[in-house]
């Protein structure tokens, strides 16, 4: 059975007895951007880029249509040169969400809100697809995140020693992934309020399974958002400004709110983009 991933936290009375008192969690996952200032070009760098130009005003015009519909909106910029390719992103900048989809998917949100820079390669690095998203979340790579994932958590008939609270928390589990998918409403099992063995959570992370996304969000502190291998079923965890692990939970839901754009959120992307573009025309 696989381990939980690192860095669960558990309940009141159930931490490791460490002589240090301290208590191990997940690293941050490593090579994923987090939020930086653009460091726009200046207006006579915009010479010989209108490639580049149509590609933002493709996107102006996507944001500007979502006001209502948070579907996705894709536009490809694999065939791009790598000047245009290199305006574009600088303009764009890196936001506070980034998302890692197994070996071959990457996305990065721009600094304007619900704009995704999503990067598709082979298993050996080499670029495939060169793509910007707008929308609540990459579709592109929520499409990855359940993947051959299982349908209802098996429960076994028994458990192994010391696990007392999994056998209860399975068959809530699996009603509310069932019941999930678009229109329904969260379901959320905070595990940090529940007492729980390390072995009653690595039995969990085992029959849950490892998915394939991970999200890192710096929007609400610092949040990290993995899909697990059972559908609709994510560990959200977060972190305080020290990177300690303060709280920790399944949530059952589609995608997780706090790695979405809003539609606020879209519409001042495209009143700021709008300005943005006006400097250079």
């Amino acid at each position: 059975m696989s381990t939980l991933p690192d860095g669960l936290m558990i309940g009141p009375g159930s931490q490791p007895e460490e002589e240090d008192g301290t208590l191990s969690y997940m690293p941050m996952p490593s090579g994923m951007s987090v939020f930086s200032a653009p460091h726009l070009p200046e207006p006579e760098d915009a010479a010989g880029m209108e490639l580049a130009m149509g590609v933002l005003q493709n996107v102006l015009g996507l944001l500007s249509s979502r006001n209502v519909d948070l579907a996705r909106g894709l536009i490809d910029i694999t065939s791009l040169d790598d000047a245009n390719r290199t305006f574009i992103d600088q303009l764009l900048g890196e936001g506070e969400v980034s998302a890692v989809g197994g070996a071959t998917h990457q996305a990065q949100e721009s600094v304007l809100a619900g704009v995704w820079r999503i990067r598709i390669t082979d298993k050996e690095g080499r670029r495939l697809s060169d793509l910007i998203e707008v929308g609540s979340f990459p579709q592109t790579l929520l499409d990855v995140a359940f993947l051959n994932a299982q349908d209802a958590v098996d429960i076994p008939e028994t458990f192994g020693a010391n696990v007392f609270n999994t056998p209860a928390l399975l068959p809530e589990i699996n009603e509310h992934v069932a019941q999930s998918g678009a229109g329904t409403a969260t379901h959320i099992i905070n595990l940090s309020l529940l007492p729980h063995t390390p072995e009653d959570l690595s039995a969990l992370s085992g029959l849950l399974g490892k998915g394939a996304l991970t999200i890192l969000s710096r929007g609400y502190g610092n949040c990290r958002v993995t899909s697990s291998a059972t559908r609709n079923c994510w560990w959200v965890q977060y972190y305080n400004s020290q990177d300690t692990l303060i709280l920790n939970s399944i949530e059952i839901t589609s995608l997780p709110e706090v790695t979405c754009a809003a539609v606020e959120d879209l519409n001042d992307s495209a009143e700021r983009l709008k300005e943005i573009l006006e400097v250079y025309q």
